[in-house]
C-alpha cells in the first residue's frame, strides 16, 4: 500500500474512532438529564448531589463534570429539556398549515392537550418539585422562567409570526399573542383552579375552546 493510501486509511480510521465518542456523549447527556430529573423530584434540589447523580448513572464524577460543570448547570439543562414537555416546539419543517382550521389543530399539538397520562405525570411532578423547593431556593424559579417559560414563549411567538406573515392569522404583536395563549392554556393545566376540573375531558374541552376563541379573534 502506498504512503498516500496509508495516510488516507489512517485519517478514515481516526474519523471512525472519533464519531462514536460524539454519539456516546450525546446519549450520556440524555441519560444524565433523565436520571438527574428523577433524582431532583425524589430528593429535592438540596438533597440531590452530583455524587448521587453520577452513582445512579454509573459514571465517574469527572465524566459528569465534563458534560455539566455544576449542579446548577445540570438543573438548567433539565429545565431546557423539560421545555419539550410544556410546548411541542419547534414544529416539524414539513408540517402543513394552510388555513385557520390548521392553525387551531397545530396549536392543539403545540400545547399537547392530548398528552398521555404518563407524560403528564412526569411534567406535573417536575413542576411541583420546583414550586416546593423554590420556597427555600428562589433561584430555581428564575432558572425555570429563563430556560423554560421565556424561551417557550419566544418560540411560540416566532411560530405565530410565521403564521401572520403567511396571512393565516392577524396579530400585531406575536409575543403578546404567545403570552395570551400560554396564560389561558397553562392556567387550565397548572393554574390555581386547575384541580377543579371534574375530569380530564372537561379540561380538554375548555382548552379547545380557548384555542378556538384565540383563532377566531386573530382571523385575518
Amino acid at each position: 500500500m502506498s504512503v498516500t493510501s496509508c495516510t488516507a486509511a489512517n485519517e478514515i480510521g481516526k474519523r471512525g474512532r472519533g464519531r462514536p465518542k460524539t454519539q456516546g456523549d450525546s446519549q450520556r447527556r440524555e441519560e444524565i438529564i433523565r436520571t438527574a430529573r428523577n433524582t431532583f423530584i425524589e430528593l429535592g434540589y438540596t438533597g440531590t448531589t452530583t455524587d448521587i447523580v453520577a452513582q445512579r448513572c454509573h459514571i465517574s464524577k469527572q465524566t459528569l463534570y465534563r458534560l455539566f460543570a455544576s449542579k446548577a448547570e445540570l438543573f438548567a439543562a433539565i429545565v431546557a429539556d423539560h421545555r419539550q414537555l410544556m410546548l411541542e416546539l419547534p414544529r416539524p419543517a414539513d408540517e402543513t398549515v394552510s388555513g385557520t382550521d390548521d392553525v387551531a389543530d397545530v396549536l392543539e399539538k403545540i400545547f399537547m392537550i392530548n398528552i398521555t397520562d404518563e407524560r403528564k405525570r412526569e411534567r406535573d411532578a417536575f413542576i411541583q418539585f420546583v414550586i416546593k423547593d423554590s420556597e427555600q431556593i428562589p433561584e430555581l424559579v428564575e432558572v425555570l422562567h429563563r430556560e423554560g417559560a421565556d424561551k417557550s414563549m419566544a418560540e411560540l411567538a416566532d411560530w405565530l409570526a410565521e403564521q401572520a406573515t403567511a396571512g393565516r392569522v392577524s396579530i400585531a404583536d406575536p409575543m403578546s399573542g404567545a403570552r395570551m395563549l400560554m396564560d389561558m392554556l397553562f392556567g387550565a393545566m397548572a393554574g390555581p383552579l386547575s384541580r377543579n376540573w371534574p375530569n380530564r375531558e372537561k379540561r380538554t374541552t375548555h382548552m379547545r375552546s380557548c384555542i378556538a376563541i384565540f383563532v377566531r379573534g386573530s382571523a385575518p
